[in-house]
């Protein structure tokens, strides 16, 4: 029998799975096998992920109960105000000294999980256009990409410069099995920047970032929250096998009649509406996720990708995400064999 793994490698290579991946961005806390158990290097994400406190760059994260402990940039705290002044401002720390062995070590043992059951997936920060609005904000940010493209361009460079060198010194030492990208360009109603605008600006980094997962030959994803597909060309010319989270504001039934197994989705799944109700049901739950699953699993190409989110705390968020979990599980694990 295939493990999780392998079924969820069969996906990523355009084949179909024996059962619907349940895609997931970690471990399973109770060492349970997923499909992907996505990592970073502590240097990059300590304290984007552990706690908060500031990025590589400078930029303090903070987070608070009511997400659940999630961390994001500290609101209206921003390092850098005037992009043509960023080579001021914006400063790589040396790596030199780094015990790279180190540092993979560490990123293999920040979830309990088996190699051999679950992919190991590759990444390394939250996106160029997300760094820019966490050094900026998203006013300051979106006019400098407006006003100032070169400078923004010249600033995605050196970060891009930064975090190749640390992908030639971790590839060859962790051997992926995913290579992820990530880059929230998009919210629920429209994207936040032109394609014209992500050509320019922002893929020629993604391009030069991927070019480690062609050469080693191994699966890319990208994530991009909110309404991203009319971005997928390039997505398709970076190599992306797979789009997550795939929310439901996007055309999902288009792209999956036009691009079929050849740009995997996972998603197609959104906690909205009756589902954030007080009261909703298991059944309810059940129902949606069986839903998605019918719509978007056949013939291949889908993985499962979604879940409740709350306070810490809140035993309501774990009851739901239970019943997702198990659906997937019992539905999605037969699906292939009707």
């Amino acid at each position: 029998m295939l493990t999780e793994k392998e079924n969820y490698l069969l996906l990523l290579n355009h084949k179909c799975p024996e059962w619907v991946p349940n895609y997931s961005f970690g471990a399973d806390p109770s060492g349970k096998p997923v499909a992907s158990v996505m990592l970073e290097p502590p240097i990059l994400s300590d304290n984007r992920f552990k706690g908060g406190g500031k990025d590589v760059w400078g930029v303090e994260f903070i987070g608070n109960i009511e997400t659940g402990g999630a961390l994001i940039p500290k609101p209206n705290d921003f390092i850098l105000t005037d992009i043509t002044k960023w080579r001021d401002v914006i400063k790589a720390p040396s790596l030199e000294g780094i015990d790279w062995e180190a540092q993979v070590n560490m990123m293999l043992g920040q979830f309990k999980f088996d190699r051999s059951q679950s992919a190991v997936a590759f990444n390394m920060h939250y996106g160029y256009f997300q760094n820019l609005m966490g050094m900026m904000g998203f006013t300051e940010g979106l006019c400098a990409m407006y006003e100032e493209p070169e400078e923004v361009y010249a600033l995605l460079d050196y970060l891009c410069t930064f975090y190749c060198e640390i992908a030639k010194n971790i590839m060859p030492i962790l051997k992926p099995d995913v290579f992820t990208l990530m880059d929230d360009t998009a919210a629920w109603a429209n994207p936040f920047i032109s394609p014209q605008m992500y050509h320019d600006l922002i893929f020629p980094f993604h391009y030069r970032q991927s070019q480690f997962a062609r050469d080693a030959g191994i699966p890319i994803t990208m994530h991009n929250c909110g309404k991203c597909e009319c971005f997928i060309s390039d997505f398709l010319a970076l190599g992306v096998d797979l789009m997550e989270p795939a929310q439901t504001c996007n055309d999902l039934d288009g792209i999956k009649k036009t691009y079929g197994d050849r740009l995997a989705i996972a998603g197609a799944w959104d906690a909205r509406g009756r589902l954030l109700e007080p009261d909703v049901t298991d059944d309810e739950i059940r129902q949606s996720v069986i839903d998605a699953i019918d719509r978007y699993a056949p013939g291949g190409g889908y993985a499962f990708c979604g879940g409740f989110l709350g306070a810490a705390g809140d035993p309501e968020p774990k009851r739901k995400n239970r019943m997702v979990a198990e659906t997937v599980k019992n539905y999605g694990g037969g699906f292939y064999r009707k």
